[in-house]
């Protein structure tokens, strides 16, 4: 007799593990696609408000400690307020923003200069009670509101409050640093401490070097910013010296071409007149040829005539 066949054990799939939470990561607001069309023309306020408010967020989140500092170049920070603006509604590109923002603070910088003069002395008129044709002849910009200004006034606040003002520059805060610490050292040496003494009074200046490096780090960013706009102001001049030698150039060739324009016109007409001249030559020819021909055929008709009478 025939056994029943053995069942065959049925073996499930292995369960996955749950794949993990994404963990949050910072980036830039509304990232967009990168075909995108910018707006050209001039900025609105509305716009420039939002590009300071951008460059604000923008300082903050660079300042923070639990972020980690990494070395970034302007391009990458620029692009990150170009994401932030295209988000709230100014479609502007990142080199638009850069340039936009180093004409704000050159604005900001004279109308701030110009009103604590102004306030000093009673005799020069406030920048807010000034018309444009004013504005323009104290050299100053002819459109600044006072909600940017106030607006560019916090930012610049912030950023000076920001900076510990009470350290002195980087280099000689180290070596601030480096005595303190060679003081302490033999201080301690001449006391004779026990180790864990000895071990206790050291951290203290080594607390105070994040301190240090936020400082010199907040400088450095000064420094950097600072360092771009002189470079972009060169360039700017290197652009402006180029363009007045290409318009000087430019209208060099658009003279010449017009003196030879004129001196081809001057030989074309000369040659138009020999051509009047040659074919009215031609033609007093002409008339005396015909003249001359109907005198002779008269002559010979009389010849002819006399002829016959003679013969007759």
């Amino acid at each position: 007799m025939s056994q029943p066949p053995t069942p065959i054990p049925q073996t499930l799939p292995p369960i996955p593990p749950p794949l993990p939470p994404p963990q949050p990561q910072l980036q830039p607001p509304a990232l967009l696609p990168a075909n995108r069309e910018y707006r050209k023309g001039n900025w609105t306020i509305q716009e420039t408000l939002t590009l300071i408010t951008a460059k604000k967020l923008d300082d903050e989140r660079r300042s923070k400690p639990s972020i980690p500092s990494t070395s970034k170049p302007g391009e990458l920070r620029w692009k990150w307020v170009e994401n932030y603006c295209w988000a709230h509604g100014c479609f502007r590109s990142q080199n638009q923003c850069n340039d936009k923002w180093d004409n704000l603070l050159r604005d900001y910088k004279k109308v701030r200069e110009y009103q604590s003069r102004s306030n000093a002395s009673d005799s020069s008129p406030s920048y807010w009670t000034m018309d444009r044709q004013q504005r323009k002849f104290y050299n100053l910009p002819s459109n600044m509101s006072p909600d940017v200004f106030e607006a560019l006034n916090e930012v610049v606040q912030r950023r000076y409050h920001n900076i510990p003002q009470s350290l002195p520059p980087s280099q000689q805060q180290h070596q601030h640093q480096q005595q303190e610490q060679q003081q302490q050292l033999s201080v301690a040496v001449a006391a004779s401490p026990p180790p864990e003494t000895t071990r206790e009074s050291l951290p203290e200046p080594v607390m105070d070097l994040p301190a240090v490096s936020e400082g010199s780090e907040s400088s450095a960013t000064e420094s950097s910013d600072k360092l771009d706009t002189g470079t972009k102001r060169r360039k700017v001049r290197n652009i402006g010296a180029s363009i007045k030698h290409s318009a000087s150039i430019l209208a060099q060739t658009i003279r010449n071409c017009e003196e030879k324009k004129d001196k081809r016109h001057q030989e074309m007409m000369e040659i138009e007149q020999r051509r009047l001249q040659l074919e009215e030559a031609r033609n007093e020819v002409n008339r005396e040829g015909m003249a001359n021909l109907a005198m002779a055929v008269t002559k010979l008709s009389t010849a002819i005539q006399s002829l016959i009478s003679d013969q007759t």
